[in-house]
């Protein structure tokens, strides 16, 4: 899924290129990767749960990381930069919206997160941009 990636990193280079028309969409987009990764940061200085194959529950495809499974640094990333896209154009956000739930569920797959984990990084990451586009409104 890492191949996923650079379709976000290709959105967010057209948006900046041409951000005569899209400056506060790209602003935003920028300001919900900031504020994801903070989050991200936050939560895991201060909760932890071992990922399911440090549990020995699953198996694991793709080597990762032994830091907290929740949130999934990946799922709250593209889950914000999604969410912030879809307030300003809808078919592009849709589209980010549905790469992002396949990253959340490539992330199970691969035994490095729960699923719980997932749901509650997307509903971070999709916050994440709801905040930011309302304080962008006002």
């Amino acid at each position: 899924m890492e191949e996923v990636n650079i379709i976000y990193i290709i959105v967010l280079i057209v948006l900046w290129l041409n951000k005569k028309s899209h400056l506060k969409m790209t602003n935003d987009a920028f300001l919900s990767i900031l504020a994801a990764l903070v989050t991200n940061r936050l939560i895991k200085l201060i909760y932890f749960r071992p990922r399911p194959f440090v549990k020995k529950r699953v198996g694991i495809l793709i080597p990762s990381k032994v830091d907290s499974s929740f949130p999934s640094k990946h799922t709250i990333l593209v889950f914000a930069f999604s969410s912030t896209i879809f307030f300003y154009k809808r078919i592009l956000g849709s589209f980010l919206l549905g790469l992002s739930l396949l990253t959340g569920v490539s992330r199970v797959w691969v035994g490095s997160h729960y699923p719980s984990d997932i749901f509650g990084s997307g509903i971070l990451g999709f916050f994440i941009g709801l905040i930011l586009h309302k304080r962008s409104e006002t």
